[in-house]
């Protein structure tokens, strides 16, 4: 008899700590019986499964035999003559039984069925064959235990995930998520960025894959979805569906662009990234360590979208050639250094944003007079002309002569 009261505890207790379903516990328990009672009391070959009885607290051993005929099975006497292609099993009667002797017991047996014995009750085990039931009972609830994790982080695939660093161990960042490990390879960590051991940290994860030591998580905090998914935490529209983020270009740790676009006339996309005073935004810049993020507004005409892209430049002109799919800019001289960023870095951006090849050049035509006096004048501006003019005024000459002037001067003194 099994003390079902200890039993029930345990299964209790591992269903919360391991996240384990109940049924899958028993079938373990169950299992590990079989293996047990096999080892002490069974044969070679023989197919045994145990019942366990959670109310009564007994167990039931039964012995499963398949139906075969001898299309699935050779006997004995034909292994001389077998050739070497034949892929039949050996016939054990322990595991097998022929079809016309299960037709006996079974009237509409068919091959491929099982017919179930019932043997006799034991409870009773060695050593070994205690031994025997540990080692399957701990195989099948870390088997379980597994599936458990590969379903829940399973489900989070393509989201982001939140752990504690665990270690920093040459490059990689090993990340802490209680029931699992992952790990943040070093091309997948923002340059620059430091990982203290106990810290939180965030990143997407891209890919959870199973080993023979257990379920690895890969974690990214450099792919263009951990910011989309960042931005549609912070931003509802986007987490709707209202606003729908086009495309994403990143230069981790330095700079990104990301195209955004909505049907809905009334509803500013860039805004609903931006957020009141730039709260949205900012949120997410402090997330990736200061990343620069310039947000522009999609459109379904390539030209406006490169133009657009190459913002803040502002640009003068745009030649697409679809042939070689490459978008010929032309700026002003001094949009010039602007339009491709420091090191290429906005040309660069922009040309992953759109999915176009882009060649920039400077216009050669005279910035007009007029341009540049609308960018300068102001309320408080004076033209040149009219300093010119103020300098150049004549000085009048002194009307009196020097003698004259002391003179007068000493005659004002006496009369004080």
């Amino acid at each position: 008899m099994l003390d079902i009261k200890a039993l029930k505890i345990a299964i209790e207790q591992l269903e919360t700590e391991r996240r384990i379903g109940r049924d899958k516990l028993i079938d373990a328990i169950e299992q590990s019986l079989a293996a047990a009672y096999k080892k002490e009391y069974g044969k070679k070959g023989q197919v045994v499964r145990a019942h366990i009885d959670l109310d009564g607290g007994s167990v039931a051993f039964d012995q499963v035999k398949t139906v075969v005929d001898d299309s699935l099975v050779y006997f004995e006497d034909e292994t001389e003559d077998r050739p070497e292609t034949d892929e039949r099993e050996a016939y054990n009667e322990e595991k097998h039984i022929l079809l016309d002797d299960a037709r006996i017991m079974k009237s509409d047996a068919s091959i491929g069925d099982e017919i179930v014995f019932n043997l006799e009750p034991k409870d009773d085990f060695g050593r070994i064959a205690a031994q025997t039931a540990k080692q399957v009972i701990i195989q099948r609830i870390r088997e379980a235990e597994r599936g458990s994790i590969m379903e829940e982080f399973g489900s989070k695939e393509g989201d982001i995930v939140s752990g504690h660093i665990q270690k920093v161990d040459r490059g990689t960042v090993f990340i802490d998520f209680n029931r699992a490990t992952g790990v943040i390879p070093a091309a997948e960590q923002i340059p620059g960025e430091r990982y203290v051991r106990g810290a939180r940290v965030r990143g997407y994860l891209y890919h959870v894959e199973e080993s023979p030591r257990g379920i690895n998580l890969r974690i990214s905090r450099t792919h263009p979805k951990f910011m989309e998914k960042l931005f549609a935490q912070e931003s509802p529209e986007i987490a709707n569906g209202v606003v729908e983020i086009k495309s994403i270009a990143r230069e981790p740790g330095a700079r990104s662009k990301i195209a955004v676009y909505t049907e809905d006339a009334n509803i500013d996309p860039v805004g609903s990234c931006v957020g009141q005073r730039g709260v949205r935004v900012s949120t997410v810049m402090n997330e990736l360590g200061g990343e620069k993020i310039d947000i522009i507004e999609w459109s379904a005409d390539p030209a406006e979208f490169v133009r657009k892209a190459l913002s803040p430049a502002k640009v003068l002109d745009v030649v697409l050639d679809e042939a070689e799919h490459k978008a010929s800019i032309e700026v002003t001289p001094d949009q010039l250094s602007l339009a491709i960023g420091k090191g290429g870095q906005n040309v660069r951006l922009a040309a992953k944003l759109t999915g176009w090849k882009i060649d920039i050049k400077g216009s050669e035509v005279p910035v007009e007079e007029s341009v540049v006096t609308e960018a300068v004048e102001g309320d408080d501006f004076v033209p040149l002309t009219a300093l010119a003019t103020d300098s150049t005024k004549e000085v009048e000459a002194p009307t009196q002569t020097p003698d004259e002037v002391a003179s007068e001067t000493e005659e004002k003194t006496a009369t004080e």
